[in-house]
């Protein structure tokens, strides 16, 4: 993999953290963080009608059933819906999430025809899906059921046929945050749904806060990795806020005490590293009914004790991943280097993979051969033969639509690929085995045909380098918090160069770099740490026989807390022997 770093604009004269929003067009004025900052709800399209279908429903007292995905975003959506709806007085709510090895993503019909069997639904409610279910919804009108549509994928050549679609992303929407995430658009339904029920006389004392729901929103929207624009900026900041107060669902206070975080120094990270694998987990490896019900408890023994389930999930998630990752690396290494480097994409399959962690083995093989990415796995295990079906989930880089690649590929094998959705950073399809090669070559000529060299370079942007009064413990947690750091606004990043005072391999494996740096000018001294070597084209070999010298790292700066005590460590995201 190609990296390059680069510094980013910034005035060098600044202290450190107004140096570091100004390279972000920020000055401190902007941390306000205030809900009156958030944009007027009223502009999507369709949310009145929207909240007129609910208002009703809960007035006729209809059967009300929200449909939601099996990742974050669709955990928190459903929760946010069936508790808001229920505390808004509707009288029949329940939700029904697809699982991923029985149905796959979304509202399909089998889904619509299980919803049917099993509830009956008046009025049948998307979360996080739902813009590309045509024959869902067109089945759910069939049999006579209301359906409103809420979602933030993006839209394709139409829309199905729901009573009202609620989506940031589809066509003449003038919403100005088309990053929301699935939960954001439920939340801003039901904040048009209170308004209205207000309006027809309903006591506001009768009705949920909607602040309350900000816990969820907030991590959401980090665990999706939508981009952090302003408006989301503020939702996720006044989410973690509420959970640092401890005001948060007892589920979510169950989340952090298995992961042993403290809630009160929470931050954005927390939420994509530690709160959002865990709820995964749940939709990866099982059914994220449990998720959901983790979310909803309002016992807090009960929530802790499906967060203790969670977190095993999570740790047998990590033990088929590991597992899928070196068979694959073992795949990739069959072939020569410059094979590998002169592809512009990657795709795999084997056929004893697990369905539920091909996107995480995507991102990680995404991350060290900086490709866009797509692996396969079966969608069913008991099926045999070319004809079965297989799943594929994608990751990209910068540059690179991955959705889009998929429509020209779409476009050029009809035939082979039907069925697709996405981002432009994710994607998910599923193809037969006998086509696994035929994709391969297309997509691969497709990839070919829109990247460059630039786009094939992983970019490092970087703050510099601190001066040496802001290597600091202080310095590090007011960077922590200065903002809630994400996607498309990321977390400080510095990097200088150092002379190696000290070094040692530390882990049961050996694959992490424990590091004494020296600044060459200041010779102040400072502890950094290397996590997973092998991401980094290292060479044990190499470290071993004490060729580290003198290196060039770009790092965060983190506060190391151990046995009580302090201490600044550097967190070394790229390291070059120079």
């Amino acid at each position: 993999m190609s990296v390059q770093i680069q510094r980013r604009p910034s005035d060098s004269s600044l202290p450190l953290v107004d140096r570091i929003l100004h390279g972000r067009g920020l000055t401190r004025d902007a941390l306000a963080y205030s809900l009156n900052g958030l944009a007027d709800f009223s502009s999507l399209k369709d949310i009145e009608k929207a909240a007129q279908l609910l208002a009703d429903a809960i007035e006729q007292k209809k059967r009300i059933l929200i449909v939601g995905d099996f990742d974050v975003d669709g955990a928190t959506s459903t929760a946010l819906a069936v508790d808001c709806l229920q505390k808004m007085g509707a009288t029949w709510v329940h939700y029904l999430v697809p699982n991923r090895f029985e149905y796959g993503y979304g509202l399909s019909t089998p889904i619509v025809d299980l919803a049917q069997k099993e509830y009956q639904p008046d009025l049948l409610v998307t979360v996080d899906n739902g813009i590309s279910s045509f024959e869902g919804v067109a089945r759910a009108k069939e049999l006579g059921m209301q359906v409103l549509v809420t979602d933030h994928h993006l839209a394709g050549d139409g829309l199905p046929s729901a009573d009202a679609i609620v989506n940031p992303n589809q066509p003449n929407c003038k919403f100005p945050s088309k990053n929301a995430c699935g939960c954001a658009v439920i939340f801003y339904v039901c904040c048009a749904l209170r308004r209205h029920l207000i309006q027809q006389g309903t006591p506001q004392e009768n009705l949920p806060n909607m602040a309350g729901y900000l816990d969820l929103v907030s991590l959401a929207t980090v665990a999706d990795v939508v981009p952090l624009d302003d408006n989301n900026r503020i939702l996720v900041e006044q989410g973690l806020r509420r959970i640092r107060k401890g005001v948060a669902r007892p589920g979510i206070q169950s989340l952090l005490k298995v992961a042993k975080k403290n809630q009160s120094q929470l931050t954005s990270k927390d939420f994509g590293f530690a709160l959002g694998p865990r709820l995964n987990a749940a939709g990866r490896m099982d059914d994220m009914s449990i998720g959901i019900d983790c979310l909803l408890a309002q016992d807090p023994d009960r929530a802790y004790s499906i967060a203790q389930t969670l977190d095993e999930l999570n740790q047998d998630r990590k033990l088929v991943e590991g597992g899928m990752q070196q068979e694959a690396l073992t795949q990739l290494n069959k072939l020569p280097l410059d094979d590998i480097q002169a592809a512009n994409s990657l795709c795999l399959f084997q056929a004893d993979w697990h369905q539920g962690v091909i996107g995480l083995l995507a991102s990680r093989l995404k991350e060290k051969f900086y490709r866009p990415v797509i692996v396969f796995a079966p969608a069913d295990e008991a099926a045999v033969g070319e004809d079965q079906e297989v799943k594929g989930s994608g990751r990209s880089i910068p540059g690179f639509h991955l959705r889009d690649a998929l429509d020209l590929v779409a476009k050029r094998l009809p035939h082979v690929l039907s069925k697709f959705g996405g981002h432009a950073m994710a994607a998910g399809l599923s193809i037969k085995k006998k086509h696994i090669e035929e994709f391969k070559n297309v997509f691969e000529e497709v990839a070919s045909g829109l990247l460059t060299e630039d786009l094939l370079v992983n970019v490092l942007m970087t703050d510099g380098a601190p001066s040496p009064q802001d290597y600091n413990v202080n310095m590090a947690r007011e960077l922590r918090f200065v903002a809630p750091w994400g996607q498309n606004f990321p977390e400080p990043l510095f990097d200088a160069q150092f002379d190696v005072a000290n070094f040692r391999l530390i882990g049961a494996d050996k694959n992490h770099l424990k590091l004494t740096l020296q600044d060459p000018v200041s010779h102040h001294v400072y502890d950094a740490i290397l996590f997973n070597i092998d991401r980094f084209n290292l060479e044990r070999s190499d470290i071993e026989a004490n060729k580290l010298k003198h290196v060039h790292v770009v790092f965060e700066m983190d506060v190391n807390e151990f046995r009580g005590n302090e201490n600044l460590q550097l967190m070394i995201r790229h390291l070059v022997r120079i």
